[in-house]
């Protein structure tokens, strides 16, 4: 066969494959597509469509279409049209089977109405009784002659010593005196003894001088109360002025304890309160008092209002600046109470798990008040009766927001009473 013959047929060969392919993949492609009526999706009816996509981490936030979240590195959820309409009209909430609320730790709790006692707690400090304050001043001018050794932070009896003064006014007053006294006449020696009394001179110093028949110029000026020594401003050898001040003693004879009130709780706090004070210095030991005054003026820094308790302090075992608890007891009021570990604070709102029947649980907003015994307060979101998980309430609120449950507004409780 001649070369240009052998280069024809294997053209044509080529050709016939080539031929043969085309219309081999046309009859694939004419098998493998299918018909409308067969197609999924015109066969899928409404309810296999999602309603929308969700986060189950954000499950309040719907998506129209499918992909990737944006808040957290997963694929967003489909929520199914008939996932809906089994809902519609069947109880809400999240399902547990029966078999499983004892494995689980789920235990209930019935909303009741009681009485909730008005019990406050603050912390306190012991403080120097500032009515219980004595200054020490002298009633003539003189000269210091001695002092006896005191210093600010000093503990007196009443009576101590503070200082000698010199007070030469004093010298030819009390002369006269005992040369009118000399004479007999009642008369002249009471205006006489009534003269000394005006310069200053206490009777008990008068009466020395009229037995003694001599003048007494030195006098000791002492504390008239038993306490602590605040201030001391007399030194040996100064000169003082009538009504100078030489000392300030506090008492402590009784004490304040000075209560911080939080703000949101001084309409609980009133005048003439009964309060129980334990202090950190003697653990298991209760003193109780009154609030002695209520001050007017709330702290700018802690926004905490300050009540004043007075305290008797025999022996002095009371020390300003100890730390105390302060204990404030009031009246009971009634109120829609549920156990205090069943709320859940979000930190937006306050929610509680209703225990609904065949083992659904529901989440619901409420508005809580007061707390105290281990009962809270219910002000709306809640009726009497309804039963709320106190145990595993933080498992079924997990499961419930993962599967994008609504929960039971303020309103909604409302509207159902």
């Amino acid at each position: 066969m001649t070369p240009p013959r052998r280069n024809a047929l294997v053209l044509a060969v080529g050709v016939g494959f080539v031929a043969v392919g085309v219309v081999g993949y046309q009859f694939g492609v004419h098998q493998a597509s299918p018909s409308p009526a067969s197609s999924p999706m015109a066969s899928s009816s409404p309810k296999d469509k999602p309603l929308y996509w969700f986060d189950p981490m954000q499950p309040d936030q719907h998506f129209a279409h499918p992909g990737k979240s944006p808040f957290m590195d997963m694929q967003l959820v489909p929520k199914m049209a008939d996932d809906a309409a089994q809902g519609a009209g069947a109880t809400p909430g999240v399902k547990v089977d029966p078999a499983s609320i004892q494995s689980l730790g789920i235990r209930t709790a019935a909303a009741t109405r009681g009485m909730l006692p008005s019990a406050v707690t603050a912390t306190g400090t012991v403080d120097f009784n500032e009515r219980n304050v004595a200054i020490v001043q002298p009633r003539a001018a003189g000269f210091v002659q001695r002092v006896y050794g005191r210093a600010p932070g000093d503990i007196v009896r009443a009576g101590a010593p503070i200082a000698d003064l010199l007070v030469p006014e004093w010298s030819g007053a009390q002369d006269e005196f005992l040369a009118v006294q000399k004479t007999g006449d009642a008369s002249l020696i009471a205006a006489a003894r009534g003269r000394l009394r005006l310069l200053g001179m206490s009777d008990e110093l008068i009466h020395s001088v009229e037995s003694g028949h001599r003048p007494r110029s030195t006098i000791t000026v002492s504390t008239p109360v038993g306490g602590v020594i605040q201030k001391l401003d007399v030194r040996a050898g100064m000169t003082v002025s009538m009504g100078q001040s030489l000392a300030e003693v506090n008492g402590l004879a009784s004490v304040w304890v000075t209560a911080a009130v939080p703000e949101a709780q001084a309409g609980q706090v009133r005048e003439g309160q009964k309060v129980s004070v334990t202090l950190t210095a003697y653990p298991g030991q209760t003193l109780s008092g009154r609030i002695q005054a209520v001050l007017p003026q709330v702290a700018g820094d802690s926004r905490t209002l300050q009540a004043r308790i007075e305290l008797p302090n025999p022996g002095g075992r009371l020390r300003p600046g100890m730390f105390a608890t302060v204990g404030f007891s009031g009246d009971s009021r009634p109120a829609l109470l549920v156990p205090s570990e069943a709320i859940i604070t979000t930190g937006r709102r306050t929610l509680i798990m209703l225990a609904r029947a065949n083992g659904h649980y529901q989440p619901a907003e409420i508005s809580v008040g007061r707390e105290a015994g281990g009962q809270t307060e219910v002000l709306a979101g809640l009726r009497e009766g309804e039963r709320v998980v106190i145990s595993g309430q933080f498992l079924l609120d997990s499961e419930a927001s993962l599967s994008a449950l609504p929960v039971r507004s303020l309103v909604q409780a409302e509207g159902a009473r």
